[in-house]
């Protein structure tokens, strides 16, 4: 983890975490931004996000929008159209249940229309600072189990089983050093072994093919 703290420094970030940096992590921007992040690319979540947010800021204008409204913001993230209504489900909940504000549980932020484990984990990280969580996404699911840290089947069962095999002072940070490596290095398909910095430690479990 030491390793790749300092082998990211100048590689890009991944959209929730350049929406979280500039909009001084606001948690229902995070919030959205990681809703619409899944499965999508990042340059296509960033445009999507933005693009959503110079029209509406905040829970109770967003609630306002029609689903038709945000079906045309966000496309063509992946799924726009069920995204689109959970969008518009999860700011009409945040405004009448929540008051308008993000809630700071892990089990009132699963009461969202289409919020996981991941969109929760990810926004307790990022908009409130938590130290007690880890957000596994595909890649550090990937990559965990590449390194051999796991030997799991699913993100969710990666999660727990990073808790118990990783420091606790590392889990804010999984998700940021893993994602970043894992979109520019340690990809999916082909990963770039022969440049990875921390192939001294890997035993590049699962890998049959990498990149030339």
């Amino acid at each position: 983890m030491r390793v790749l703290a300092s082998e990211i420094d100048g590689l890009e970030l991944p959209a929730v975490e350049k929406i979280s940096n500039s909009q001084e992590r606001d948690p229902f921007q995070v919030l959205i931004a990681t809703l619409l992040s899944a499965r999508t690319q990042d340059a296509t979540t960033l445009a999507a996000s933005t693009r959503l947010f110079k029209v509406a800021r905040t829970p109770k204008t967003m609630a306002k929008l029609t689903v038709k409204q945000i079906e045309k913001l966000i496309y063509p993230v992946s799924f726009y159209l069920h995204k689109a209504r959970h969008v518009k489900a999860t700011c009409r909940m945040l405004v009448d249940r929540f008051g308008g504000r993000v809630p700071t549980r892990m089990e009132e932020l699963l009461m969202l229309p289409g919020v996981g484990r991941k969109t929760a984990n990810l926004v307790l990280i990022l908009a409130f600072k938590s130290l007690k969580n880890i957000c596994v996404d595909t890649h550090v699911h990937r990559i965990s189990n590449r390194l051999g840290w796991v030997k799991t089947r699913t993100p969710d069962e990666t999660e727990q089983a990073l808790y118990a095999t990783t420091a606790a002072r590392w889990w804010p940070y999984i998700n940021l050093y893993l994602v970043t490596w894992g979109q520019n290095v340690c990809r999916p398909v082909y990963p770039r072994c022969g440049a990875c910095a921390i192939r001294p430690y890997c035993p590049q479990m699962g890998v049959t093919r990498v990149s030339k």
